[in-house]
């Protein structure tokens, strides 16, 4: 039977990546991606053939992957992060239907929030939420009722795509959300290029971060209410020393 692996590349770096993962791609004949994601694997399989297509272009890359595979070929479409945590997989799930083929196998990787959160320290120890500011796909109304929750009952939040060229205010309007809930000493961190040239983290508050530069290739951490600074690291504790 045919063969589709949808793998989780990581932030994009090999150092980041899953032995599994690398293995996938290893395997695979021709590798299906969004450029930008593309682009950082290259250099590390150069001998590939490599298969792109542009943002908003999401469902023919899926597409071509699962012709590809059909065809004879194995296939592989990569995902920054986690292929499951905003990228291909269940898409390229649902557009196979009922069908048994290719046979798809999902690759985790490294996700956003826990190669940032490792940048920043730990800020993730106890529960989290994690909410894309990205409403193309989802009602900014929603979004909206997501980050209420979220702070309302005391979670440490993980914000993707916080803002980008069309969405300039994104960030600044969440912040302003979760003001309505949380202080605006609430500590918070931005990851930036995780894994990649000119990787940075930051540490700040909340009411700072609603005015901080940030674009698609950073991540935004909001702590609870019991998260703090020890050396410059971002801690959110689970109490195991009160057990």
């Amino acid at each position: 039977m045919s063969k589709l692996y949808i793998v989780g590349i990581g932030p994009g770096d090999r150092d980041n990546m899953t032995f599994r993962a690398a293995r996938a791609i290893e395997e695979a004949d021709v590798i299906i991606g969004y450029g930008v994601y593309t682009e950082l694997i290259k250099k590390i399989y150069p001998d590939k053939d490599f298969v792109t297509t542009p943002m908003t272009g999401e469902v023919k890359r899926c597409e071509a992957a699962l012709h590809y595979a059909r065809s004879g070929k194995t296939a592989a479409v990569v995902c920054s992060g986690d292929s499951g945590v905003y990228g291909m997989a269940a898409l390229v799930y649902e557009l196979r239907g009922d069908s048994v083929d290719p046979d798809i196998e999902v690759i985790p990787g490294v996700t956003a929030a826990l190669s940032g959160g490792a940048l920043l320290g730990a800020p993730l120890t106890h529960d989290f939420a994690v909410i894309s500011l990205s409403d193309r796909l989802t009602a900014w109304e929603k979004i909206e009722r997501r980050l209420s929750a979220a702070a309302g009952a005391d979670m440490a939040i993980v914000i993707y795509n916080p803002q980008s060229r069309t969405r300039p205010e994104h960030l600044k309007r969440a912040c302003e959300v979760l003001l309505r809930t949380l202080p605006g000493d609430r500590l918070c961190g931005i990851a930036r290029n995780v894994g990649r040239d000119g990787e940075s983290g930051r540490i700040l508050k909340l009411s700072e971060l609603k005015d901080a530069p940030v674009d698609m290739f950073s991540t935004v951490f909001i702590g609870n209410s019991e998260t703090k600074l020890i050396n410059d690291n971002m801690i959110t504790p689970r109490g195991y020393k009160n057990v």
